[in-house]
């Protein structure tokens, strides 16, 4: 999210930015005169209420002096700008939302050193990690069979089941027994663990469904409505009331009244608060929905990153890092046809998240240390990888640069994404309005936020499958993970 005043004093930085990603709905023009807009309904209301502040003291004068002619007169011209008031409200409220709407849309811009390119071809090898076990003596090589992908292995060995999965949920769903499965759990707990203990993440057990305000603070909406998925189920005489009782409060916050009522004011004004208030609350009781509304996480980066929604910290509690293991649920709208057989691209599955919150001087160096966390993982699992530095064309909507680490699979021979970490900058922080204050006390300033996959649950099982698997079909076990396997050190048929 950018704010408008950022635009307008670098109107040509953000259209050269914009530029980069081949963003071309916005353009600052079209942002700048519907600020413009805005700003011309806001002088307009605040003009009205001012002359009427000003009508409601010289009726005063007026009615002292005993002048009753007068004091009518003045009156009539209240009930007039009484009548514009509403229209004048509605054409401030449709500016407002105008402007907010082109913003919401807006991708981040990318830092000066992502690369320019259109798509997934564009981006640019950082590093890598090791060499493909099959070229380079490791625990391919040399073997007389070729490898297999992941769900070849799993459904011979019995323990990986699209079929049922496929009854019980339609596609894009994955039933895991046995060996299997208890190779998956053990892959999460070993990473979690790794992050808590040996790189100081706060482990968090967060919510799995949340709001709207939630999903649009990290940019999943509006954008990104059609990949998520929403739960329903019937609202509580209880929960249209908190509903009400928020529309009072921000009546209040967004209009200042607060102070103007503990004020010396004429009764015409506290009646004319009193309305419109009265106004907001039955707009809100009539169109309160019947039933509550909730998303399905796509990533536990939704709740994580707004642990620190609208809150202000103080300098000395930053950087906040936080880590969880949760199930992710996406629709995949966008990738019909694509990756259909096995576990790569799932409508649910588990992912072990890594959030960061910390200042904007300390946001690139806090990238730094979150991609090396990630890599961290690969590297005891002893996994080759490659890390890529995203271009412009291929980052997500609120990146301003992302590297993919890319895991290399030996049945399809290639790379593929098994985890990504990327640093946002003030682009969510704004979205959700989460601030911090400098040791000495200046500020509030918006925080720096950063999220990245520590990694892929389904991702690493594929990987472990692939990379450890045998001639007869079994898997061995990675050292590391024997101890969560209760030493169990080769997965057969059940």
């Amino acid at each position: 999210m950018y704010d408008i005043r950022w635009i307008r004093e670098n109107a040509e930085a953000f259209d050269k930015g914009l530029a980069r990603r081949g963003f071309t709905e916005t353009s600052s023009a079209e942002l700048l005169a519907l600020d413009d807009a805005r700003r011309a309904a806001i002088a307009k209301a605040q003009g009205s209420q001012e002359r009427r502040n000003a009508l409601s003291k010289e009726i005063g004068k007026a009615m002292g002096a005993k002048d009753a002619a007068l004091a009518e007169s003045l009156k009539a011209e209240v009930a007039a700008l009484k009548e514009l008031q509403p229209a004048l409200e509605a054409e401030e409220k449709a500016a407002k939302e105008a402007l907010d709407s082109k913003l919401a849309a807006i991708p981040n811009t990318p830092h000066d050193d992502v690369p320019d390119g259109a798509d997934e071809h564009g981006n640019v090898v950082k590093s890598t990690y090791g060499e493909a076990p099959e070229k380079a003596g490791g625990r391919l090589f040399g073997q007389n069979f070729a490898p297999k992908e992941h769900f070849e292995l799993g459904e011979a060995l019995g323990q990986m089941d699209f079929e049922t999965a496929a009854k019980l949920s339609g596609s894009r769903f994955v039933v895991l027994n046995s060996g299997v499965a208890r190779l998956s759990r053990a892959i999460g707990q070993f990473m979690l663990d790794m992050h808590v203990e040996e790189h100081g993440y706060t482990e968090v057990n967060p919510p799995l469904m949340v709001r709207d305000d939630a999903m649009f603070g990290t940019a999943q909406l509006p954008k990104f409505r059609d990949d998520q998925f929403l739960a329903s189920s019937t609202m509580t005489p209880d929960e249209r009331d908190e509903i009400i009782e928020r529309e009072r409060i921000e009546f209040f916050k967004e209009q200042g009244f607060g102070k103007i009522l503990a004020s010396a004011i004429f009764q015409e004004q506290r009646d004319l608060i009193s309305r419109a208030l009265r106004r907001r609350l039955m707009n809100a009781y009539v169109n309160a929905p019947s039933e509550r509304q909730h998303w399905l996480i796509p990533t536990a980066e939704v709740p994580l990153t707004n642990l620190v929604r609208e809150s202000i910290l103080s300098e000395e509690e930053l950087p906040r890092r936080y880590t969880a293991l949760t199930p992710c649920f996406r629709a995949e709208a966008g990738s019909a046809g694509r990756d259909t057989r096995g576990m790569l691209r799932q409508h649910q599955f588990e992912k072990v998240e890594l959030v960061s919150i910390t200042t904007p001087e300390k946001s690139r160096e806090e990238h730094e240390r979150m991609l090396a966390c990630a890599e961290a993982v690969l590297k005891k699992l002893d996994l080759h990888y490659r890390v890529m530095t995203l271009c412009t064309g291929d980052m997500g909507f609120a990146s301003q640069k992302t590297w993919d680490i890319e895991v290399w699979l030996p049945g399809q021979k290639t790379y593929r994404e098994i985890s990504s970490c990327s640093v946002c900058g003030d682009f969510q922080a704004r979205r959700m309005n989460a601030r911090y204050k400098t040791k000495d006390g200046k500020g509030p300033f918006f925080v720096h936020t950063l999220n990245g996959s520590g990694t892929a649950v389904g991702r690493a099982l594929i990987a472990v499958m692939e990379n450890y698997q045998n001639a007869d079909g079994s898997i061995s076990v990675p050292e590391v993970l024997v101890p969560y396997m209760r030493g169990v050190t080769r997965i057969g048929k059940a």
